[in-house]
């Protein structure tokens, strides 16, 4: 049989969202070469000038008023009031999206955002396309978004999630455990001694990695320049992400902040799975990405600035794992730092409950069934 023509839906450049689809595209391409595939922002593709308008909105909700979203997250007041709107919004939007399917013709189409599920279900309910659906959940828990029947098979986190989706109506035969997808080469071995020598780093040095997600949000700024100040021997490293102004601000800095101990500054990257490997402590905002990231690394998270909705309950799933702790307080983040230096066991058993709950192969996992949904393509 002729391969199968794949289509990849996300929304947002950037997020997690992004990052699954693109590390699911990976997996396909690492093992079936030259399948034709095309991903694909779905809302901005129907609907650019919403996308933007949605966009902006949510970033300033979350920035300015996060108590807003957490009340508007997975409500089911909220989630009731706004179903003819979701309906007129797909109603809205189908018609260009049927014109992508005419046009691509794909075989089997995977949702790595509820969003772009919901639509493409829709268009299944309404006899308009009759291929097979996934649904991709990129963070350890699930809302009311991501619940629709004619979805044929859901790629979900952990066993939790799994148990969620079960109890809100999905067949159980229906959701696979595999992790959150993560790109194949999280799975390779890494020389630290080679990174860290390339990155100008002493390999004889623990070293902190800092991050705030791939727009490089949260107090980092701060978390910097209070580091600096801790008397221990250590190294530090942050992604700034696409925060451009972070960016130009730490580098402005760099040089002076060297004078007390090694920090090195980094923009987007595309060797993460080198810079966790190399890692001995993570000090992250809890995005699904992120987390599913340093789990498959082993590396022992000290959590900060989580928004709410899916990321408090990213949080809830790295403490109950042990694998992470949590920072309330910036104020207190030096005392867990110097905690966790001080104490081998401590970290040696935080990174052993991160490998327990890591799933360094999730996208090749999660690629296989995609393949064996679309008629044993393997």
């Amino acid at each position: 049989m002729n391969p199968p023509r794949i289509l990849i839906l996300y929304i947002t450049p950037h997020s997690g969202h992004h990052c699954a689809a693109i590390a699911v595209q990976k997996a396909i391409s690492h093992l079936k070469p030259g399948i034709e595939l095309n991903i694909v922002d779905a809302f901005n593709y129907t609907n650019p000038i919403l996308n933007k308008i949605v966009h902006k909105t949510y970033l300033q909700v979350i920035k300015r008023r996060p108590e807003v979203w957490e009340y508007l997250y997975d409500n089911p007041k909220v989630v009731l009031k706004v179903q003819k709107f979701k309906a007129l919004i797909h109603k809205y939007n189908s018609r260009k999206l049927f014109s992508l399917f005419s046009e691509f013709k794909p075989d089997i189409v995977v949702c790595t955002q509820a969003f772009p599920c919901g639509m493409v279900a829709d268009l299944k309910k309404h006899n308009k396309i009759n291929i097979p659906i996934v649904g991709v959940i990129t963070d350890y828990v699930t809302h009311s978004f991501w619940y629709y029947n004619n979805v044929d098979l859901y790629m979900v986190p952990d066993e939790s999630t799994k148990e969620k989706m079960i109890q809100n109506g999905i067949l159980e035969e229906k959701v696979k455990v595999h992790g959150i997808p993560i790109a194949p080469k999280f799975n390779s071995l890494v020389n630290r001694e080679q990174v860290l020598e390339n990155l100008g780093l002493d390999k004889n040095l623990m070293t902190v990695l800092i991050m705030g997600g791939g727009r490089g949000l949260g107090q980092i700024r701060q978390i910097v320049l209070l580091l600096n100040k801790l008397e221990a021997d250590f190294q530090i490293m942050v992604m700034c992400g696409v925060n451009r102004r972070l960016f130009k601000y730490l580098k402005r800095k760099e040089l002076r902040l060297n004078k007390v101990r090694k920090i090195k500054v980094f923009k987007y990257v595309d060797n993460m799975h080198e810079l966790m490997a190399v890692s001995n402590i993570l000090i992250s905002k809890p995005g699904g990405i992120t987390t599913a990231e340093a789990l498959a690394r082993k590396l022992p998270a000290i959590i900060f600035n989580p928004l709410p909705g899916q990321e408090k309950s990213n949080t809830e799933f790295l403490l109950n794992s042990g694998a992470a702790i949590k920072c309330d307080n910036i104020t207190d983040l030096n005392i867990l730092v110097k905690d966790l230096l001080d104490n081998p066991d401590k970290l040696t058993f935080m990174s052993q409950r991160a490998q327990y709950f890591g799933h360094p192969d999730s996208s090749l996992k999660i690629v296989s069934e995609i393949f064996t949904l679309v008629g044993n393509y393997v």
